[in-house]
């Protein structure tokens, strides 16, 4: 499917008063039409090309992917590679964020969707990578998010952005089908971690799956990474395919 893409501005919430203006990656396709849409929530790197790929990769299917600048109340359109010191900048800037904001600023992309995009159906979904995958696990307590796909989020049971209760202790809010995917060689992300997120998710009764990949690292699903893992990849992306289509489209 042809798709078109942009760099926006959209506003988020006010908080204590005071609303921000946020950068955000936007594709969609190109024939009108009504589409679901999916936000798309960076790894520590920023919106970064493999970002603005998934986001593309999105589009293609027939959704419109917004990926906003979850950083951008501490630096402007941040975007680095993977060296040490580029990952050591990107911890720092994650350390930065609350996950109030955090929710702010995916609940005013979602505004700026219905308000300014006519086609958008109002079926939303919500995809998330490294720190994005922690984010998508607290995005998906929201409401408005219908599905939502979270890659190797780490810390999930351990802390939530800017202190509090970890984010895993939120998991009763919610209400859409949450899919989790881990790579079993995960230096980051220890697999009894992984089995207290199954096991919460399971508890609340949430419609989810949580997949598992052995030998597979962090990062295996960004082909600009060392620790790529094509096979793993591939079958993740069909999942997630899978779960936006049952899930977003007013068809089912």
């Amino acid at each position: 499917m042809a798709i078109q893409t942009a760099t926006i501005e959209f506003q988020s919430g006010a908080l204590n008063g005071v609303s921000a203006q946020i950068p955000a990656y936007l594709a969609q396709p190109v024939a009108a039409g009504s589409y679901p849409a999916v936000v798309v929530i960076q790894e520590i790197f920023g919106v970064n090309a493999h970002i603005r790929e998934v986001a593309n990769r999105i589009a293609q299917e027939g959704y419109i992917a917004i990926a906003p600048h979850i950083y951008h109340r501490q630096v402007p359109n941040f975007e680095v590679g993977y060296s040490d010191e580029e990952m050591a900048l990107g911890r720092q800037y994650k350390a930065g964020t609350t996950a109030e904001e955090l929710l702010s600023d995916i609940q005013g992309a979602i505004a700026y969707l219905r308000q300014g995009i006519l086609s958008l159906d109002g079926k939303v979904g919500c995809i998330g990578f490294c720190f994005g995958g922690h984010v998508a696990y607290l995005a998906a307590t929201l409401p408005e998010i219908h599905a939502t796909a979270s890659f190797y989020g780490a810390g999930i049971a351990q802390f939530t952005p800017g202190g509090g209760a970890p984010t895993l202790s939120h998991t009763a809010e919610i209400t859409g089908t949450l899919y989790g995917f881990f790579g079993t060689e995960d230096a980051l992300i220890p697999l009894a971690e992984v089995d207290a997120i199954e096991a919460a998710l399971k508890v609340n009764q949430v419609p989810h799956q949580i997949i598992r990949y052995p030998g597979a690292r962090h990062g295996f699903f960004c082909d600009h990474r060392a620790s790529y893992d094509p096979a793993a990849a591939t079958d993740a992306w069909a999942k997630v395919s899978a779960l936006f289509a049952k899930e977003l489209r007013i068809s089912g």
